[in-house]
Parts: structure tokens; C-alpha cells; sequence
């Protein structure tokens, strides 16, 4: 009977006992330190140092310190696995940016025009998910083709790069590159350019799914869906406002 009160009492204490923030280890013997700038009261592995743009210290789960760079054998001396890491964040968030450009553009300012071999209403629907089942399987091929050719495009620059790979660099809008706009940032200023994109990158993948949920559980596109969530209820229509108009 003792043995139980006193365990009972163990627990009791153990429970209101103040929380370990020295460090924890994984299974992969990574460390982890009180020191996430995302997470004040949490903790971050000891792979994001900080000294990467964008990083605030946010994986709770440890993803960064998984040996990614293992996954990519016709790749050995190029990235580690934190570059592998951003090479993915920035090419799934340019993919989502484009995303989100194309759920809004089509009912915000029009389609394509049909034609006789097409369809006179090939390009005419603004749901974007229905517009999978209309739009012409050419069209779809010409997209797929484009993504395929840039795709290998950034594998061959990954291979090329090697180990001094700037992750997602596409060779695009920077000197030495193809630069129509003869963009010439300072470091300083380039470095705020990548964190701009990182953060529109990151911004948009949590639209893209937004309003890909969104869309596929309303079965309406999203300009239709404002108009309808800034538009006066019918109640308000008929039982009027409730203030004096002028106050």
C-alpha cells in the first residue's frame, strides 16, 4: 500500500515538474537545442544553424535531419541535405505560385477563345478543376512537355553546379544568365530578393491547397466565392440595419 501512495505521489510530482529544454537526440544522434526563433518554447535541430536564408529555426518534427542527399545517387557530389531540402521548397513553391495565379485568373479576367478544331468552349470554364475534363488533351500535353524540359533543365544545372549549387537556381534573371530585365542586385540586395521569393513560395503553397480544397468541396471557382461572401445577406435585405443610417 505504501509502494502505491508513494507511486501515486512520483507521478503527481513528475507531472507538475518543469519541462527538459537542454537538448533531446533522435535516432539519427542529431541534437536538439532550446534555440528556434519560430518556436521560442520549442526546440530545433542543430542542422539549422541559421546561417541558411529563411531559416527561423522551424522543424519540430526533424525533417532536416534526414541523410536526403542518400536518395539521389546519380547525384553524389553535388548538394547536402539542407540544399536538397530548399531545392524542393523553392520548386514546389514556384509550381504553387503559378498555382494560385491560375485558380484566380480565369474568372478574374477571362479564357482562351475556342476555336472550330478546339471547341468553341474548350477554354470557357473557370473551375480549374473542371477545366481538366475540357480543356483539349494537346493543351495538357503542351504543359506537361514544358514541365518536363525544365525539369531536366534543373537536373542538368545540379549536376553541373556540384557541390557550390545555389539551391534553385535556374539560371534566370541574374548576371550570367538569361536576364532580359539586365537585373544587377548587390549581395545585400540579392539575398533580400531570396528571401522574398522563399516567403511567396511558402505563402502560396498554403494557398494553392487552400483554395484547391476550397474549390473541389464548393464546385465553384473563387471569384464567384468572394462575390457571394462580400454580398448582403437576404436577412439583413429585409429586416434592414440595425443603426440609423448616418451614425
Amino acid at each position: 500500500m505504501k509502494l502505491a501512495i508513494a507511486a501515486t505521489l512520483f507521478g503527481t510530482a513528475a507531472a507538475f515538474a518543469p519541462a527538459q529544454t537542454t537538448k533531446s537526440t533522435t535516432a539519427l544522434n542529431v541534437d536538439f537545442v532550446p534555440d528556434s526563433q519560430a518556436l521560442p518554447y520549442g526546440l530545433k535541430p542543430t542542422t539549422l544553424d541559421g546561417s541558411m536564408i529563411g531559416d527561423a529555426g522551424f522543424d519540430p518534427i526533424g525533417f532536416s535531419t534526414a541523410p536526403l542527399e542518400t536518395l539521389f545517387p546519380f547525384a553524389p557530389n553535388t548538394m547536402d541535405s539542407l540544399g536538397w531540402m530548399r531545392e524542393a521548397e523553392l520548386t514546389h513553391g514556384r509550381i504553387a505560385q503559378l498555382a494560385v495565379l491560375g485558380f484566380i485568373w480565369p474568372a478574374a479576367f477571362g479564357t482562351f477563345p475556342g476555336n472550330d478544331w478546339t471547341g468553341a468552349d474548350a477554354y470557357s470554364q473557370v473551375n480549374p478543376l473542371e477545366a481538366l475534363g475540357t480543356v483539349p488533351g494537346l493543351a495538357l500535353g503542351q504543359i506537361v512537355a514544358a514541365m518536363t524540359w525544365v525539369e531536366f533543365k534543373r537536373v542538368s544545372y545540379i549536376l553541373e553546379d556540384g557541390p557550390n549549387r545555389m539551391p534553385g537556381d535556374l539560371r534566370f534573371a541574374r548576371p550570367g544568365g538569361y536576364n532580359p530585365f539586365d537585373l544587377n542586385y548587390s549581395p545585400e540586395e540579392f539575398e533580400e530578393k531570396q528571401l522574398q521569393e522563399l516567403k511567396h513560395c511558402r505563402l502560396a503553397m498554403m494557398g494553392a491547397i487552400g483554395l484547391l480544397l476550397q474549390n473541389a468541396n464548393s464546385g465553384t471557382d473563387v471569384i464567384s466565392q468572394l462575390g457571394s461572401a462580400l454580398s448582403t445577406p437576404e436577412y439583413v435585405q429585409k429586416a434592414g440595419y440595425f443603426l440609423p443610417e448616418g451614425i
